[in-house]
Protein backbone atom coordinates (compact mmCIF):
# COMPACT_ATOMS: atom_id res chain seq x y z
CA UNK A 1 0.00 0.00 0.00
CA UNK A 2 2.77 2.11 1.04
CA UNK A 3 4.84 1.95 -2.74
CA UNK A 4 1.65 2.87 -4.34
CA UNK A 5 1.21 5.64 -2.74
CA UNK A 6 4.48 6.99 -2.79
CA UNK A 7 4.66 6.21 -6.67
CA UNK A 8 1.25 8.58 -6.64
CA UNK A 9 3.12 11.16 -4.97
CA UNK A 10 5.61 11.17 -6.90
CA UNK A 11 3.45 11.10 -10.46
CA UNK A 12 1.73 13.74 -9.03
CA UNK A 13 4.77 15.80 -8.04
CA UNK A 14 6.13 15.21 -12.08
CA UNK A 15 3.03 16.85 -13.19
CA UNK A 16 3.02 19.57 -11.09
CA UNK A 17 6.50 20.68 -12.00
CA UNK A 18 5.70 19.73 -15.69
CA UNK A 19 2.62 22.02 -16.11
CA UNK A 20 4.62 24.76 -14.61
CA UNK A 21 7.19 24.81 -17.09
CA UNK A 22 6.78 27.83 -19.73
CA UNK A 23 5.39 26.69 -22.93
CA UNK A 24 8.02 26.47 -25.91
CA UNK A 25 7.21 28.65 -29.03
CA UNK A 26 5.60 26.72 -32.05
CA UNK A 27 7.08 29.06 -34.44
CA UNK A 28 10.84 30.34 -34.60
CA UNK A 29 10.81 34.34 -34.12
CA UNK A 30 11.88 35.50 -37.41
CA UNK A 31 13.17 38.96 -35.74
CA UNK A 32 16.62 39.41 -35.40
CA UNK A 33 18.61 42.46 -34.34
CA UNK A 34 20.92 44.43 -36.87
CA UNK A 35 24.35 45.40 -36.21
CA UNK A 36 23.25 49.00 -36.06
CA UNK A 37 20.69 48.39 -32.83
CA UNK A 38 17.33 48.53 -35.10
CA UNK A 39 15.76 45.70 -36.33
CA UNK A 40 15.05 42.76 -39.23
CA UNK A 41 10.88 43.39 -39.22
CA UNK A 42 8.70 40.91 -39.51
CA UNK A 43 7.50 42.43 -42.71
CA UNK A 44 10.19 42.69 -45.00
CA UNK A 45 10.24 44.16 -48.25
CA UNK A 46 11.40 42.13 -51.32
CA UNK A 47 13.40 43.58 -53.89
CA UNK A 48 13.80 42.79 -57.72
CA UNK A 49 16.46 44.74 -59.82
CA UNK A 50 14.76 45.55 -62.92
CA UNK A 51 17.68 48.05 -64.64
CA UNK A 52 21.24 49.82 -64.23
CA UNK A 53 22.62 52.78 -65.34
CA UNK A 54 25.95 54.35 -65.48
CA UNK A 55 26.95 56.19 -62.40
CA UNK A 56 29.91 58.53 -61.53
CA UNK A 57 32.71 56.37 -59.47
CA UNK A 58 33.95 59.68 -58.06
CA UNK A 59 29.92 60.59 -56.82
CA UNK A 60 30.71 60.45 -52.77
CA UNK A 61 26.46 60.33 -53.06
CA UNK A 62 24.86 61.66 -50.41
CA UNK A 63 21.15 62.77 -51.81
CA UNK A 64 19.29 61.39 -55.00
CA UNK A 65 16.86 62.93 -56.64
CA UNK A 66 14.12 62.03 -60.24
CA UNK A 67 12.60 65.45 -61.59
CA UNK A 68 11.54 65.69 -65.76
CA UNK A 69 13.73 63.07 -66.72
CA UNK A 70 16.68 64.19 -64.78
CA UNK A 71 18.56 63.06 -61.89
CA UNK A 72 19.85 65.42 -59.89
CA UNK A 73 22.70 64.51 -57.06
CA UNK A 74 24.51 65.97 -54.26
CA UNK A 75 28.08 64.40 -53.00
CA UNK A 76 30.05 64.59 -50.12
CA UNK A 77 33.45 65.09 -49.17
CA UNK A 78 35.20 68.46 -47.89
CA UNK A 79 36.75 70.03 -51.17
CA UNK A 80 35.07 67.11 -53.73
CA UNK A 81 31.73 68.27 -52.86
CA UNK A 82 28.89 69.68 -55.26
CA UNK A 83 25.50 68.76 -56.82
CA UNK A 84 24.80 67.92 -60.18
CA UNK A 85 21.94 67.48 -62.64
CA UNK A 86 23.03 64.48 -64.77
CA UNK A 87 21.04 62.46 -67.31
CA UNK A 88 20.01 59.09 -66.42
CA UNK A 89 20.19 57.15 -69.64
CA UNK A 90 24.12 58.45 -70.14
CA UNK A 91 25.28 59.45 -66.24
CA UNK A 92 26.25 62.91 -68.61
CA UNK A 93 26.36 65.76 -66.60
CA UNK A 94 24.10 68.87 -67.93
CA UNK A 95 24.58 71.26 -64.76
CA UNK A 96 26.91 71.52 -61.99
CA UNK A 97 27.69 73.73 -58.60
CA UNK A 98 31.07 72.93 -56.92
CA UNK A 99 30.90 73.75 -53.38
CA UNK A 100 33.74 75.33 -51.37
CA UNK A 101 36.17 73.23 -49.87
CA UNK A 102 35.41 74.03 -46.72
CA UNK A 103 32.05 72.54 -46.95
CA UNK A 104 31.00 68.94 -47.10
CA UNK A 105 27.83 68.26 -49.00
CA UNK A 106 24.51 66.45 -47.49
CA UNK A 107 21.18 65.22 -48.81
CA UNK A 108 19.12 67.23 -51.31
CA UNK A 109 15.51 67.78 -52.61
CA UNK A 110 13.88 69.21 -55.22
CA UNK A 111 10.78 71.64 -54.62
CA UNK A 112 8.97 73.26 -56.98
CA UNK A 113 11.33 75.26 -59.71
CA UNK A 114 14.50 75.26 -56.19
CA UNK A 115 16.65 72.38 -55.11
CA UNK A 116 17.35 72.60 -51.61
CA UNK A 117 21.05 71.18 -50.70
CA UNK A 118 22.58 70.39 -47.25
CA UNK A 119 25.55 70.57 -45.37
CA UNK A 120 26.98 67.96 -42.80
CA UNK A 121 28.30 70.37 -40.11
CA UNK A 122 28.54 73.92 -41.23
CA UNK A 123 24.76 74.64 -40.41
CA UNK A 124 23.38 75.67 -43.47
CA UNK A 125 21.72 75.19 -46.58
CA UNK A 126 22.17 76.37 -50.43
CA UNK A 127 18.97 76.92 -52.57
CA UNK A 128 19.60 76.25 -56.31
CA UNK A 129 17.53 77.43 -59.20
CA UNK A 130 15.97 74.27 -60.63
CA UNK A 131 17.01 74.66 -64.37
CA UNK A 132 20.47 76.27 -64.01
CA UNK A 133 21.60 75.09 -60.66
CA UNK A 134 22.48 78.72 -60.12
CA UNK A 135 23.23 79.03 -56.53
CA UNK A 136 19.89 81.76 -54.87
CA UNK A 137 20.40 82.06 -51.30
CA UNK A 138 21.44 79.86 -48.71
CA UNK A 139 18.99 79.41 -45.30
CA UNK A 140 20.30 78.64 -41.42
CA UNK A 141 20.25 75.20 -40.15
CA UNK A 142 19.37 74.85 -36.77
CA UNK A 143 20.78 71.30 -36.00
CA UNK A 144 24.15 70.02 -35.53
CA UNK A 145 25.00 68.30 -38.12
CA UNK A 146 22.41 67.69 -41.61
CA UNK A 147 22.32 64.35 -43.07
CA UNK A 148 19.62 62.68 -45.73
CA UNK A 149 16.84 65.28 -47.28
CA UNK A 150 13.17 64.90 -49.00
CA UNK A 151 9.80 66.37 -49.28
CA UNK A 152 6.38 65.96 -49.22
CA UNK A 153 5.40 68.93 -51.92
CA UNK A 154 4.90 71.50 -48.94
CA UNK A 155 7.36 70.73 -46.32
CA UNK A 156 11.12 70.06 -46.48
CA UNK A 157 12.21 67.16 -44.53
CA UNK A 158 15.44 66.39 -43.22
CA UNK A 159 17.51 64.31 -40.49
CA UNK A 160 20.83 64.90 -39.26
CA UNK A 161 21.56 61.35 -38.44
CA UNK A 162 19.36 60.82 -34.94
CA UNK A 163 16.03 58.98 -34.80
CA UNK A 164 14.36 62.73 -35.38
CA UNK A 165 12.90 63.68 -38.79
CA UNK A 166 12.49 67.41 -38.55
CA UNK A 167 9.67 69.35 -41.04
CA UNK A 168 10.89 73.00 -42.33
CA UNK A 169 8.95 75.73 -43.70
CA UNK A 170 10.44 75.89 -47.32
CA UNK A 171 9.87 79.89 -46.90
CA UNK A 172 10.98 80.67 -43.20
CA UNK A 173 12.86 77.56 -42.84
CA UNK A 174 11.31 77.37 -39.59
CA UNK A 175 10.23 74.02 -37.87
CA UNK A 176 7.03 72.49 -38.70
CA UNK A 177 7.35 69.30 -36.40
CA UNK A 178 9.41 66.65 -35.75
CA UNK A 179 9.19 62.50 -35.86
CA UNK A 180 10.95 60.39 -33.66
CA UNK A 181 11.55 57.21 -36.27
CA UNK A 182 10.61 54.46 -33.98
CA UNK A 183 10.25 50.33 -34.23
CA UNK A 184 8.77 48.12 -31.95
CA UNK A 185 11.67 47.96 -29.94
CA UNK A 186 12.62 51.71 -29.76
CA UNK A 187 14.19 54.25 -31.32
CA UNK A 188 15.63 54.03 -34.86
CA UNK A 189 18.64 56.05 -35.42
CA UNK A 190 21.29 56.73 -38.09
CA UNK A 191 18.10 57.92 -40.76
CA UNK A 192 20.16 59.05 -43.88
CA UNK A 193 19.22 59.95 -47.26
CA UNK A 194 15.28 60.11 -47.52
CA UNK A 195 13.17 59.60 -50.67
CA UNK A 196 9.50 60.49 -50.29
CA UNK A 197 7.39 57.76 -52.22
CA UNK A 198 3.52 57.36 -51.70
CA UNK A 199 2.95 59.07 -49.08
CA UNK A 200 5.71 57.17 -47.16
CA UNK A 201 9.26 58.15 -46.08
CA UNK A 202 11.74 55.76 -47.67
CA UNK A 203 15.22 55.71 -45.97
CA UNK A 204 18.37 54.53 -45.76
CA UNK A 205 20.40 53.61 -42.74
CA UNK A 206 23.71 54.84 -42.58
CA UNK A 207 26.07 52.16 -42.66
CA UNK A 208 23.74 49.23 -43.08
CA UNK A 209 22.23 47.67 -46.43
CA UNK A 210 18.35 48.85 -45.31
CA UNK A 211 15.97 51.01 -46.51
CA UNK A 212 13.40 51.58 -44.03
CA UNK A 213 9.58 52.41 -45.01
CA UNK A 214 8.47 55.47 -42.61
CA UNK A 215 4.60 56.46 -41.91
CA UNK A 216 4.79 60.21 -41.50
CA UNK A 217 2.04 60.21 -39.55
CA UNK A 218 3.87 58.47 -36.37
CA UNK A 219 7.35 57.79 -37.02
CA UNK A 220 6.68 54.05 -36.91
CA UNK A 221 8.82 51.99 -39.18
CA UNK A 222 6.27 50.04 -41.49
CA UNK A 223 8.54 47.65 -43.22
CA UNK A 224 12.17 47.11 -44.23
CA UNK A 225 14.22 45.85 -47.45
CA UNK A 226 17.25 44.38 -47.02
CA UNK A 227 19.56 44.79 -50.12
CA UNK A 228 22.62 42.47 -48.39
CA UNK A 229 23.08 40.45 -51.69
CA UNK A 230 22.84 43.50 -54.44
CA UNK A 231 26.47 44.15 -54.28
CA UNK A 232 27.29 40.28 -54.46
CA UNK A 233 23.93 40.15 -57.41
CA UNK A 234 25.70 42.87 -59.22
CA UNK A 235 29.46 42.65 -58.74
CA UNK A 236 30.37 45.83 -56.77
CA UNK A 237 33.01 45.33 -53.80
CA UNK A 238 32.68 45.47 -50.35
CA UNK A 239 33.61 48.76 -48.84
CA UNK A 240 37.43 49.56 -48.27
CA UNK A 241 37.55 51.73 -45.81
CA UNK A 242 40.57 54.30 -45.92
CA UNK A 243 40.21 54.24 -49.71
CA UNK A 244 37.89 57.29 -50.91
CA UNK A 245 37.26 56.09 -54.36
CA UNK A 246 36.00 52.42 -53.22
CA UNK A 247 32.85 51.82 -53.63
CA UNK A 248 30.97 52.19 -49.88
CA UNK A 249 27.68 52.35 -48.48
CA UNK A 250 24.36 51.98 -50.13
CA UNK A 251 22.77 55.11 -50.20
CA UNK A 252 20.59 57.18 -52.39
CA UNK A 253 17.19 56.90 -53.11
CA UNK A 254 15.11 58.71 -55.86
CA UNK A 255 11.45 58.39 -57.49
CA UNK A 256 9.97 58.38 -60.89
CA UNK A 257 6.38 59.30 -59.91
CA UNK A 258 5.72 59.69 -62.95
CA UNK A 259 6.12 56.14 -63.83
CA UNK A 260 6.81 54.66 -60.13
CA UNK A 261 9.95 53.49 -60.68
CA UNK A 262 12.52 53.83 -58.18
CA UNK A 263 16.64 54.26 -58.55
CA UNK A 264 19.21 53.38 -55.73
CA UNK A 265 23.06 53.65 -55.42
CA UNK A 266 25.66 54.07 -53.14
CA UNK A 267 28.79 56.55 -52.40
CA UNK A 268 30.82 55.75 -55.00
CA UNK A 269 28.81 52.98 -57.30
CA UNK A 270 29.53 52.58 -60.37
CA UNK A 271 25.70 52.31 -61.35
CA UNK A 272 22.67 53.49 -60.43
CA UNK A 273 19.70 50.52 -60.34
CA UNK A 274 16.28 50.55 -60.82
CA UNK A 275 14.24 48.26 -58.45
CA UNK A 276 11.42 47.21 -57.54
CA UNK A 277 9.86 47.65 -54.41
CA UNK A 278 6.44 47.73 -52.84
CA UNK A 279 5.51 51.04 -54.56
Amino acid sequence: MYRYSQLAVTLLLCSFLFSCEEPKSSQKDTEQPSNSGSTILTKNIPYKLVNKYPHSTQAFTEGLEYVDGYIYESTGQYGKSYISKNELETGEQVDIYRLEDKYFGEGMTVLNDKVYMLTYKAKLGFVFDKKTLKLLNTFPLKTNEGWGMTNDGTNLIYGDGSSYIYYIDPNTYNEVKRLEVMDKYGSVSAINEMEYINGYIYANQWNTNYIVKIDPSSGQVVGQADLSNLRRQTGIPEPQYGNEEAPEVLNGIAYDVDNNRVYITGKNWPYIFEIKLDN
